[in-house]
């Protein structure tokens, strides 16, 4: 995977395809296999690139200077720099979305079209971002995340329904326990409490072009419920897409009918 230094760590990046540029925000605790099923079909048409979050994947450990989203969406730029991209279509999925509305507010000359999936631009409610902040908690004290934390946090990525001994539940729960120490202390706690106590930035989404921006979310998603997105549509006044059979990672859980939902947006907007 090849490797640009940002804020003096190492981030990896996929870079597959050729074409206009397709980049994938991805969700919170998850690599690039996220997004496997965009890749493969994005890139027969689109240069795909794909940033792995700090502490994530093969990427360094979040940055010192990383202190909100803002920071996200600069150094996400500062990779377009260094690419060399001047304009990209950027899909967004939960973390990805928030840091990348906040980077086509930041810059939207760069951005040719938006997609913001399972995501929410509004602060985190309150008794939620105490939720999380205990679970946090728990895992700098304990230097991993225990076992009994494991069935708590990886629930909450997929519709409540989902088979737990499906490849795609047990990857992501091995994924979880497989974190050191270090990356947890480090770069992962860090991380979501940086996403959990975001500032709310609702009033800023009528700036967004409605013409280019679409907003989607999986019907069943807990973390981020469709109510959230449909709010977020109707401010920036564009279309909104319920993905079926899909809960917070909709990419993974219904891919084909994500991809094909992708496919005909940048087909008129890439």
């Amino acid at each position: 995977m090849p490797v640009a230094v940002i804020d003096g760590q190492p981030l990896h990046y996929v870079d597959q395809g050729s074409g206009p540029v397709v980049l994938l925000g991805s969700s919170y605790l998850w690599d690039r296999d996220m997004w496997s099923p965009q890749i493969e079909a994005l890139s027969q048409q689109y240069r795909v690139i794909v940033p792995e979050l700090w502490g994530h994947g093969e990427s360094g450990q979040l940055p010192a200077q990383t202190h909100s989203l803002d920071d996200l969406a600069r150094q996400t730029l500062a990779l377009l720099d260094q690419l060399d991209i001047a304009h990209i279509n950027l899909v967004g999925l939960s973390v990805g979305g928030m840091w990348g509305a906040r980077l086509a507010l930041l810059a939207p000359e760069r951005v040719n079209s938006l997609v913001l999936m399972d995501t929410y631009l509004g602060a985190e409610p309150e008794a939620t971002r105490q939720y999380y902040f205990s679970l946090f908690k728990m895992i700098e004290d304990a230097g991993a995340i225990p076992e009994p934390l494991l069935d708590v946090i990886a629930p909450i990525f997929f519709r409540p329904g989902i088979d737990r001994e499906s490849a795609l539940y047990q990857d992501f729960r091995k994924q979880l326990q497989g974190y050191s120490k270090e990356r947890l202390l480090r770069s992962i706690v860090p991380l979501g409490r940086l996403i959990f106590s975001r500032e709310d930035v609702l009033a800023q989404l009528p700036r967004l072009d409605a013409d280019t921006t679409l907003v989607m979310c999986g019907e069943q998603d807990k973390p981020r419920p469709p109510a959230e997105s449909e709010e977020m549509a109707g401010l920036i006044g564009c279309s909104l897409i319920l993905i079926p059979q899909a809960g917070h990672i909709s990419a993974r859980e219904n891919p084909d009918f994500v991809n094909e939902a992708l496919l005909t947006f940048l087909a008129n907007h890439a």
